[in-house]
């Protein structure tokens, strides 16, 4: 199937409401599972998307639903989210929205790297996860017929995996049954004020009243709040990811190998990708958060490339109009839908890789490659608050790659945050302002 573009059809256009309890702003998973936990508590609410639901990189990941190697203050999210995806299809009546309980495995060529693994599994044990260490006998036995000079991995037995074209917006789809009303190919260019908190939005098509806003624009954030004059640290990442054609099913748990990343897709093949190289557009954003995110480029094991600059019309996109009013057309209007060409160097690697590491995929062959633009924070973990400068707007943003997994759990307690209640977690570790605050930038393990 294709991926999602600004030529497909548009499938939710409500009119939109002169007035609600919250405008959601984003219709990506993290927006989508916002507006499902609002409207069941039951709020009016808006979900405003100025190109297709999922369009962007709510449908273009890994579809992993992945508690393993999370960071200590995520893990306990990303729990409630596992917890959340399990019981989605059947609580909204959308088989689309299935869950497979496969597992997940990290595997170590060296003793760094199972190290690495070992010291993260104390943080599961805290929090009773069934996470274990895989001796290299193990490790064999856990992935037949994937090649590899294993010294162990580590396997997290109740972690998964969903489909990530299909599955958000069958969540709009029940969130529509709620009662939202959902407006694709709709920008939201402002966030209207009054008294110095959050009164409403405004659209291409004209204003809506709201006293809670709720800012989930993925790679588009960081602009969005910038025109409402908030300081929001995210730079944009290219990722590369492709699938496979049918082939055998052998069982396997998600597989994350040093230079190769695989899971089994409900259609047949495997969504694979190297994993290994993370493309960033240079913008002048690059160089006003460079000493930020200095810290997460030591320690990523990732290759990261710099390219000039970003094509236009993308998010920072030199000569992007940086302020706008209401009545302006905007860069969300631009580009509707960010649909990058995946990457040359990826696709090669593949082409090289998959039949000396998987043999038994050389005759399934990649069937079709795609890349997504992927928010990323300093610390690689997300924004889940409210902009303590501007009351009533709430942020879920900078998901940093692991937003597909943690979407529904970040929904939930977004959801409770906006409507005053209490949310069950400690939230200090995603506050808006803790690049700015002096605290020091901690990343997550991986």
């Amino acid at each position: 199937m294709p991926m999602i573009s600004e030529s497909t059809p548009i499938a939710f256009s409500d009119p939109l409401p002169d007035a609600v309890d919250v405008a959601v702003i984003g219709a990506g998973v993290v927006g989508t599972a916002t507006a499902w936990f609002l409207a069941r508590h039951g709020a009016k609410v808006a979900l405003i998307e100025k190109g297709r639901v999922a369009g962007e990189q709510s449908s273009r990941n890994w579809g992993w639903v992945r508690q393993q190697g999370r960071d200590r203050d995520e893990l306990p999210i990303m729990m409630e989210s596992n917890r959340i995806w399990r019981g989605l299809a059947e609580e909204t009546g959308e088989r689309d929205l299935a869950f497979t309980a496969a597992g997940c495995v990290y595997l170590a060529e060296d003793e760094r790297q199972l190290a690495r693994f070992e010291e993260w599994r104390d943080i599961a044990k805290e929090h009773q996860l069934d996470t274990r260490v895989l001796s290299a006998r193990e490790a064999r036995e856990t992935v037949p017929g994937v090649e590899g000079r294993w010294v162990g991995g580590i396997l997290t037995p109740g972690d998964g995996r969903a489909e990530p074209f299909v599955a958000v917006p069958a969540l709009a789809r029940a969130v529509r049954g709620l009662g939202v009303s959902i407006t694709e190919s709709c920008a939201v260019r402002t966030v209207e004020t009054a008294n110095g908190r959050v009164c409403g939005v405004g659209t291409e098509r004209g204003p809506i009243r709201a006293d809670r806003v709720v800012l989930a624009g993925g790679a588009w954030s960081t602009y969005f709040a910038a025109n409402a004059g908030l300081d929001l640290p995210q730079l944009v990442v290219r990722s590369t990811v492709a699938r496979t054609g049918p082939a055998p099913d052998h069982g396997l748990p998600n597989i994350a190998a040093p230079g190769l990343t695989m899971r089994r897709r409900a259609d047949g093949g495997y969504s694979v990708s190297t994993g290994d190289i993370a493309e960033h557009y240079v913008c002048a954003r690059s160089f006003k958060d460079l000493t930020k995110f200095l810290r997460l480029m030591k320690q990523s094991a990732r290759d990261l490339r710099l390219m000039p600059k970003p094509p236009a019309g993308y998010p920072g996109a030199w000569g992007s109009k940086t302020r706008w009013s209401a009545d302006e057309v905007t860069p969300f209007e631009r580009m509707r839908v960010l649909n990058p060409p995946p990457s040359k160097e990826v696709h090669r690697r593949l082409r090289d890789r998959l039949p000396k590491r998987v043999p038994w995929l050389a005759d399934a062959g990649i069937a079709e490659i795609w890349a997504g633009m992927i928010d990323v924070t300093p610390d690689a973990v997300p924004y889940i608050c409210e902009a303590p400068a501007l009351p009533g707007l709430f942020i879920g943003t900078g998901m940093s790659g692991h937003g597909f997994g943690i979407g529904p759990g970040v929904g939930r307690v977004l959801a409770d945050l906006v409507l005053g209640r209490p949310t069950g977690f400690d939230l200090s570790r995603f506050r808006f302002e803790r690049f700015a605050d002096g605290g020091p930038i901690v990343p997550g393990p991986y």
